[in-house]
């Protein structure tokens, strides 16, 4: 079978245009971005469509090598929802440049289930992260600015500067370094670092903003440190917001696609779910759901991650809820959970499967939490036997859990006919009740973060290490006790250790320090040792990426 990039390339892309008419756009109203991307105004959203529209989220069990698929599944359970009759629109994150150039590769899905243009969407696309980026990194500026200036509009105290710099790219190297060095005239040397772009609080900002006023706020909220006094100072305080508002005042429209298939795809922000939110915009989920009768989104790695993150965060923040959980897995992550190392996994092992299945459990345990309903879709390899698929709906069936055997990677729409029909079946026969959340916001901090690892995870219990604790009482003093939790923690695993894979018991989670996103309107508890610039792998994907003389890209995957 051809490669994602040659499937992509292949295929005959529709003007944007016309994807917008299907959707009820004015052609007046596009943004373009070339023929095949343009940007959306705000004014689609429609709070009244919003609560008709049927959400599906799509979440998967815990990562592994072996690749999970949940961008495939969305794009491929979309396609199928649209085969069958039904109008539906799929809304993603956009790729960050650290991974697609590092170790997992680009966001676009895989074989016959992708959105396209795929090159643009993988790399620049319509510059957002670029603004995310340069936003980000003038708000570092100003505070550098402010420490020099000899008439500040406020005395920072630099030893107490918490904001770093941020980069779309994994770079190790900068993780720690030394800024202001040579001379007085350079600034106040001192030790920060940078984060990769997808971590900065100004995306999770930007994913969670109502519209440019709310983001503006909302990015004049950002805790910098303290000044000389003692008092807090925010990035409203030495007037950065609005400069950086303008830098986003583009970046915060919605960019709309197309499937391989024709089908209207929105894309737009892109945090990670192991140190952020991990999901698309707000902004981009309402608009879709006021244009389209059914819309499929995901969330981040697994559903302990992402799809809590989703319910907890986003949908309290939204006012928004799915009527579905489609919770992915695979036959070969399955068998990584039970033990069979990764260039095992192409030769049949059942009960490693079986054994595997204890982690599928666990995470429709935590789908079940909220009041939700779940179907499982076995993202099917080509490595796949017969007796291992067979055995593993036998299994599901006999612990009555919905399951459908998705085969978009291979047939695109029709591989996902039976997905999307009992999809739209589990959602007509369910009823829409009020989520069941992890925590109530008024909670004291330790409190909720003990309920999301005991309830999700499955801790035994949480040490909470000294910084943590004097990070608490300095949240709690500040007024943001009441905060929403955006766990940072390792995504391989329930646990913070990446090697306690399947579902691991009796285990402690340990919170060494907890940062404040008051900007983001949640706080950041950091579980073991959780990065948030990763680096890059021995073999970057980056050593294959090329382009020929007519400027074709070759080697993204």
């Amino acid at each position: 079978m051809a490669s994602d990039i040659e499937i992509a390339q292949k295929a005959t892309l529709q003007p944007i245009q016309h994807i917008a008419t299907k959707l009820g756009i004015a052609t007046d109203d596009l943004i373009p971005y070339g023929k095949y991307k343009a940007k959306l105004p705000l004014t689609y959203i429609d709070e009244e469509k919003v609560k008709n529209c049927k959400l599906i989220l799509v979440s998967a069990i815990t990562p592994t090598p072996a690749g999970e698929g949940k961008t495939t599944t969305s794009v491929g359970l979309n396609e199928g929802l649209n085969k069958i009759g039904l109008k539906s629109t799929v809304v993603l994150r956009e790729p960050s440049l650290g991974p697609v150039f590092g170790m997992k590769g680009g966001a676009t899905g895989g074989g016959y289930a992708q959105v396209v243009p795929m090159e643009d969407i993988n790399l620049h696309f319509t510059g957002d992260f670029a603004a995310v980026e340069k936003a980000h990194n003038l708000l570092s500026a100003l505070i550098e600015n402010q420490i020099q200036a000899k008439d500040p509009l406020v005395h920072i105290d630099p030893t107490s500067v918490v904001w770093k710099r941020v980069m779309d790219m994994n770079d190790r190297a900068l993780r720690k370094i030394i800024v202001a060095l040579g001379g007085k005239s350079n600034g106040y040397p001192r030790e920060t670092g940078f984060d990769i772009t997808v971590a900065s609080e100004v995306m999770a900002i930007l994913c969670l903003s109502k519209n440019l006023m709310d983001l503006k706020e909302r990015l004049g909220n950002i805790y910098i440190g303290k000044a000389m006094d003692g008092k807090s100072v925010f990035a409203k305080d030495i007037k950065a917001n609005g400069a950086m508002a303008a830098l986003l005042k583009d970046a915060i429209q919605p960019n709309l696609v197309q499937t391989l298939e024709g089908n209207p795809a929105i894309i737009h922000g892109g945090p990670f779910a192991n140190i952020a939110q991990g999901t698309n915009t707000l902004i981009a989920t309402k608009t879709a759901m006021s244009l389209s009768d059914y819309v499929v989104t995901e969330a981040g790695f697994a559903f302990d991650l992402g799809g809590e993150k989703f319910l907890d965060i986003k949908c309290r923040m939204g006012g928004i809820q799915p009527r579905l959980v489609v919770l992915v897995a695979t036959i070969r992550a399955l068998k990584s959970h039970g033990g069979v190392a990764k260039d095992e996994l192409k030769h049949e092992n059942v009960e490693a499967m079986k054994k595997g299945f204890d982690n599928l459990e666990k995470h429709l345990e935590n789908v079940a939490s909220f009041g939700l309903k779940a179907l499982v879709a076995i993202n099917r390899f080509p490595t796949d036997s017969q007796a291992e698929i067979d055995a593993l709906l036998t299994l599901c069936k006999e612990k009555n859990i919905a399951v459908s055997l998705s085969e978009v990677w291979a047939k695109g729409g029709e591989g996902a006919i039976d997905l999307a029909t009992q999809a739209k079946a589990m959602i007509d026969a369910s009823e829409m009740k009020p989520l069941q959340h992890v925590y109530e916001l008024d909670w004291p901090i330790k409190q909720k973060i003990e309920a999301i690892s005991q309830k999700i995870y499955g801790a035994a219990m949480v040490e909470f290490q000294p910084k943590a604790l004097s990070d608490i009482k300095r949240i709690e003093k500040l007024g943001y006790g009441n905060l929403a939790v955006c766990m940072a923690k390792t995504q391989y695993s329930f646990s913070d250790d990446a090697k306690k894979i399947n579902r691991p018991t009796g285990f402690t989670l340990t919170i060494r320090e907890i940062e404040l996103a008051a900007g983001a309107g949640f706080i950041i508890p950091m579980a073991g040792e959780i990065m948030r610039m990763p680096g890059l792998p021995n073999n970057p994907a980056a050593e294959s990426i090329d382009v020929d003389e007519f400027g074709n890209i070759s080697g993204l995957f």
